[in-house]
């Protein structure tokens, strides 16, 4: 277990960015890349999706709805007033999101219930993970998924506290999260829309 681990423990499988390439494929690509450049003399082109050309489909993350649709009394912490997107490359394929953070002064529960009920509304389909279905969603989140190839999204709800926000964002949360629930919600993609799962 690591030192950040022991600071801020996660349960045991949580809806997520799909997991990229592992370090030995990524390895193995490389190599191959660079053998095919010793051979031919020419570059060879990255075998991972990057981040070029996709300003368009961030803006489009960005203005999804279910972003703002929050349960009545939920507000936004300070310095979180505007939607964090973007697209991110550093880990092989490139993954585009569009993230907001809220304050909840009510129970994990009632999140929970309002975005299964608003979210459904908004045709996403709630998915559940096969490996750990008895973990309950107030420690896990939620995660669903909306449209086919080409236009595939995928949306989580993940709850967080003062604690995880001052390690993950070095934030100082204000007294708005001294009691309920906070939590993300995220929308995201892969670059050319194409099918991604939750559990990974």
């Amino acid at each position: 277990m690591s030192f950040w681990e022991t600071l801020m423990p996660l349960p045991p499988r949580s809806p997520m960015r799909p997991a990229r390439s592992t370090v030995l494929p990524t390895a193995l690509l490389l190599a191959t890349a660079l053998t095919a450049v010793g051979l031919t003399g020419c570059s060879s082109l990255s075998p991972f999706s990057t981040c070029e050309g996709t300003e368009a489909r961030v803006k489009e993350l960005s203005a999804q709805p279910v972003l703002t649709s929050v349960p009545p009394g939920a507000t936004v912490p300070k310095d979180f007033a505007s939607v964090d997107a973007e697209c991110l490359d550093d880990s092989g394929d490139a993954w585009l999101y569009a993230e907001r953070t809220y304050a909840f002064p009510g129970s994990r529960q009632e999140v929970v219930d309002f975005y299964r009920t608003t979210a459904e509304a908004g045709g996403w389909h709630l998915q559940s993970d096969p490996m750990d279905p008895d973990v309950a969603a107030t420690e896990a989140g939620l995660c669903f998924t909306k449209g086919g190839d080409g236009d595939a999204l995928m949306l989580t709800v993940q709850f967080t506290t003062a604690r995880q926000l001052k390690i993950e964002y070095d934030y100082d949360a204000g007294p708005e999260f001294d009691s309920g629930s906070g939590f993300h919600i995220e929308v995201g993609s892969e670059t050319d829309g194409s099918k991604t799962g939750c559990w990974n």
